[in-house]
């Protein structure tokens, strides 16, 4: 009987095993793929920014070749701006927020404030992002910038590229707090 019981469940186990490897993989979108850059982005700099305590947030190293770099708040809040500025890049609109021109706006100002501000520039870079197909993804558009001419998906490649420039900035500004970034303690 025992036999019988565990022939039934390794059956059941060696289906559902079966049913999920032939289902079909959705094929990848141009979207889709440089989303994926994003979401790494992402699911580093926001833990990143929440790790640092809000009594650390007005932090900036102040020896050696420091002096005038932005604070840890400021890196967070030019990151979300940036975001926005070059989601609506993307998207040939105006971006949804006041983003305080590259540094984000003044009237944001706690760690909760600022950590929101950054989620939700996020959630409108991926919609950015995701719309880039096969047919737009060379199309070419005005820099958000005034630097000329660019196309949509490069400015996908440089909401990644320039978000883990800061991102390498704040772990710093973590690691001279004492705080091991979250995707190192994994």
């Amino acid at each position: 009987m025992k036999t019988m019981q565990w022939l039934c469940a390794v059956m059941i186990l060696l289906g559902t095993v079966l049913g999920q490897v032939t289902k079909p993989a959705a094929p990848p979108t141009f979207g889709g793929e440089l989303d994926g850059f994003a979401k790494e982005l992402e699911h580093e700099f926001v833990p990143a920014a929440d790790a640092m305590p809000e009594d650390k947030y007005s932090f900036a190293p102040s020896s050696g070749e420091f002096k005038g770099v932005r604070t840890f708040a400021q890196q967070v809040k030019h990151v979300a701006a940036v975001n926005y500025i070059i989601g609506a890049g993307i998207l040939g609109e105006k971006p949804p927020v006041d983003t305080g021109g590259e540094n984000g706006p003044d009237s944001i100002k706690t760690k909760a404030e600022i950590v929101n501000f950054l989620k939700e520039s996020f959630a409108y870079a991926h919609k950015a992002v995701l719309s880039i197909d096969e047919k737009d993804a060379l199309l070419s558009v005005k820099s958000p910038f005034g630097d000329g001419m660019t196309t949509r998906m490069a400015m996908a490649t440089w909401i990644t590229g320039h978000g883990f420039d800061h991102y390498g900035q704040i772990v710093e500004y973590l690691r001279m707090n004492g705080i091991i970034p979250p995707a190192s303690r994994r």
